[in-house]
């Protein structure tokens, strides 16, 4: 298998021609298929107990099914009680995954079942366009093959089948969503609904309610009306003489008043004229203390750039005493590890001359105990050696 120059999968010589072959037999049989399917079971006399033959399979079937992940999940149980072995637990523990995933599809197969009716010509229908469909691409895909040893036309059909159901499941999703939300604002309405009319049952109670109230305040509101008349008469009465002896008391307030305006106004001449004199003499001060401000700031300016200068100076200064810290840092530690040289060396000296005199301790030791040397026994007379020999032969 390689690629053509604009990136199609292409087949080689051995391997297109045992996939045509493949596909001629599927397009011939799809189409053998197509020709003996009838129309639909609809007209049929047995078509009925067809159908009845086909859901006892499928009964029995999950049947078996069940009964097998029964007996399996019994010996799962009972080996887990009795036995400890995990290869067996696992084994069986695989079994038992088998078993519920063939159940799981078979309930699947046999809902689908349930919820088609075989009966119609829909399902037909469907099927030979099924059949149809597959076996135009499957001739297309063997043209393809035979003429440019690729499957382009085969790819480009599963591409727009998975399109084509993506926006299927879309559309449904879509559906059910819409059919959801259908569902809930009915049940909204339904709620509101309720709430609306007892709403509106709890306010025609308090219309009447109202009603009576309004009636009672007519009455209490026109005898009101008559007492509040002749409060009103009275007070008017009363407030004219209050105002009478407000007014009075606000014409001599006002004559007081104009009396102290005239010594504000006096008051107020006085402190202009003392405020501009102090003003005079404020702004002669402010000029003095400004010439001196730039006279200061110059002055302070010139100190700081002879401690900048002073700074840079000392900066430098230590810069140089840092090197030649380090320099003689440099020399105390060469001095300090040449001491340490010399004293471990005089160490190892000391231990390796304890150590040839306890050797030689030991050496003049041996020597005693076994006579080396000039501590060795003085040899006997030849004579008494003989003397010694002819005894022992007597």
């Amino acid at each position: 298998m390689g690629k053509g120059e604009e990136g199609v999968t292409m087949l080689e010589g051995t391997s297109a021609i045992h996939v045509a072959t493949i596909l001629e037999d599927c397009v011939d049989q799809l189409s053998v298929l197509g020709r003996i399917m009838p129309a639909a079971y609809e007209g049929k006399f047995d078509a009925v107990e067809l159908v009845q033959n086909e859901l006892n399979q499928l009964v029995m079937g999950q049947k078996e099914l069940e009964l097998k992940y029964q007996t399996i999940l019994s010996k799962k149980l009972d080996l887990r009680n009795t036995t400890k072995n995990a290869a067996k637990l696992s084994e069986v523990e695989q079994e038992v995954m088998d078993a519920g995933r063939d159940l799981r599809n078979s309930t699947h197969v046999f809902g689908r079942s349930l919820r088609q009716n075989p009966l119609t010509s829909d399902n037909t229908a469907k099927i030979q366009a099924d059949r149809g469909f597959l076996e135009g691409v499957m001739s297309d895909t063997l043209s393809e093959l035979i003429q440019n040893c690729s499957f382009q036309a085969l790819m480009e059909a599963v591409r727009l089948q998975k399109e084509r159901k993506a926006r299927l499941q879309d559309t449904i999703l879509k559906e059910e969503n819409g059919r959801k939300r259908v569902k809930l604002l009915n049940k909204q309405l339904q709620d509101i609904k309720k709430e609306k009319e007892v709403e509106l049952q709890q306010r025609n109670n308090m219309i009447a309610h109202y009603k009576d109230q309004l009636q009672e305040m007519k009455a209490k509101t026109n005898m009101e009306g008559k007492y509040t008349k002749k409060s009103a008469e009275v007070a008017v009465a009363q407030t004219q003489k209050r105002c009478q002896l407000s007014e009075r008391e606000l014409q001599t307030e006002i004559e007081q008043l104009k009396h102290k305006i005239d010594e504000e106004n006096r008051c107020n001449i006085e402190i202009e004229s003392y405020l501009k004199t102090h003003q005079e003499e404020l702004e002669k001060k402010v000029d003095y203390w400004l010439t001196k401000y730039d006279k200061d700031v110059e002055a302070k300016q010139h100190e700081l750039d002879v401690l900048k200068a002073s700074k840079a100076k000392d900066l430098d200064r230590l810069q140089e005493l840092t090197k030649q810290y380090k320099e003689y840092e440099q020399v105390v530690v060469e001095d300090r590890i040449e001491k340490e040289k010399a004293r471990r060396k005089a160490d190892q000296e000391a231990i390796e001359l304890k150590a040839a005199i306890r050797v030689q301790a030991w050496w003049r030791g041996v020597m005693v105990r076994k006579g080396f040397g000039p501590y060795s026994k003085k040899k006997k007379g030849k004579k008494g050696k003989k003397g010694k020999k002819g005894k022992k032969k007597k």
